[in-house]
């Protein structure tokens, strides 16, 4: 296959991967369906991808029957295994009927398992799905479990919850009517004692819980999320269940904590040294960089800053990765220096940043391939302190070069 060169116009410009279903959205340009009904679900700004001409979520996409046979056409010639010709959407009446047997207690199970292997299928599946109000169905019965303390097909529930839940008016007006009672459901779950058994439906729950928060109000989120739910999330995070989990739980804390009362909150939950902790197990570039975020967003606040200190590896942990991640996180490891340097900064403190390094590499900062404000702002950190600095070699350069350029 990496033989032959295949047809520029044969290549989805998302996936970067021959059609298996090309579609033409109303720009004129042809994708893959799956991946363009992706794209449409969970990006932001819904613009094509290629032309960036504005696209709304509800704009018909075209089957491109001829590109498709040609593509076909090609895979046959080339000796390549040969697109099968999409399945046809499905019958709205048989989505529908699916939706009445969720109400049967014999037909759930059965009625569940189709409904994921439907939903698991394709995004034209699950954009179906949706549209027969089967969120709606599956969050009531999530609440009705709760309430009943009843766990059969809560598992599967979830599970499909978290492959069809999309960022619609809909969904926004489902949470906002439902909030204490779902958000309620799903701590039930995540309550559950961790085994091997339960890894599986707390890690829904955790992923489903993050898509309940980006939808909820400024006021929801404040007035709904105590300390208790923070703690059993910073316990999750102590938990490290699974790398979706933790990611999912890393969101929500970062949904919460614009607030100054979640802060408190979540400082009060021990978040600052769970944080810490999980970032110094190593964990992958984008679990780093939304530690990094949370930590600077709690170190903006006092009581964050008193955790942060109290960790005898924090300082020395954001030195190490200063420079070493992505920009992200350095642009955050930055931030919070700057937080501790001019808000927290006892002498103790300022002899530890030059012993771990922190001095040397805010020095590395300003000569590094580095954003200019980043540069200035790791320049103000150095001036803040130089007088205790001063016989450091690093700060003796920096004086040296600081008017330089």
């Amino acid at each position: 296959m990496d033989e032959i060169e295949v047809p520029q116009y044969f290549i989805c410009p998302i996936s970067l991967q021959i059609m298996k279903d090309p579609v033409t959205a109303i720009t004129g340009i042809s994708y893959d369906r799956e991946s363009i009904e992706k794209w449409l679900k969970t990006a932001k700004d819904t613009t094509c991808p290629v032309t960036k001409q504005p696209l709304p979520r509800d704009s018909g996409l075209t089957s491109n029957h001829t590109l498709r046979r040609l593509i076909q056409a090609w895979c046959t010639h080339n000796g390549i295994d040969r697109i099968p010709t999409p399945k046809s959407a499905l019958n709205k009446d048989q989505v529908r009927k699916l939706v009445r047997d969720l109400d049967s207690g014999h037909l759930r199970i059965s009625t569940l398992k189709k409904m994921e292997a439907l939903a698991m299928e394709n995004e034209r599946n699950r954009k179906s799905l949706e549209e027969a109000f089967v969120v709606r169905a599956l969050v009531l019965l999530i609440i009705t479990s709760y309430k009943g303390n009843k766990t059969t097909g809560l598992e599967e529930a979830l599970r499909i919850l978290s492959l069809v839940w999309s960022p619609s008016n809909e969904n926004k007006a489902l949470v906002d009517h439902h909030n204490q009672d779902l958000i309620g459901a799903l701590m039930w779950v995540l309550q559950w004692e961790t085994n091997d058994r339960h890894v599986a439906v707390k890690t829904s729950a955790m992923i489903v819980l993050k898509m309940v928060l980006e939808l909820a109000s400024k006021g929801l989120l404040e007035s709904t999320l105590n300390l208790d739910f923070f703690k059993e999330m910073v316990k999750l995070l102590k938990e490290n269940i699974s790398q979706q989990a933790t990611k999912s739980g890393l969101h929500v804390l970062l949904q919460a904590c614009p607030m100054g009362s979640n802060r408190v909150k979540i400082t009060e939950a021990n978040a600052v040294f769970e944080l810490i902790e999980l970032e110094l197990s190593k964990p992958e570039k984008s679990t780093t960089e939304l530690i990094f975020n949370l930590l600077a967003q709690l170190c903006s606040c006092a009581d964050g800053r008193l955790k942060f200190r109290e960790h005898a590896g924090a300082i020395a942990m954001v030195t190490k990765r200063l420079l070493r991640v992505s920009p992200a996180t350095n642009d955050r490891a930055v931030h919070i220096l700057s937080s501790i340097s001019k808000f927290s900064a006892t002498y103790e403190v300022v002899l530890e940043m030059l012993s771990v390094g922190a001095v040397s590499k805010l020095c590395m900062v300003t000569q590094a391939d580095c954003e200019k404000y980043l540069k200035d702002r790791a320049k103000e950190i150095l001036r803040l302190h130089s007088n205790v600095w001063n016989n450091s070699p690093c700060i003796q350069v920096y004086l040296l070069t600081r008017y330089q350029g």
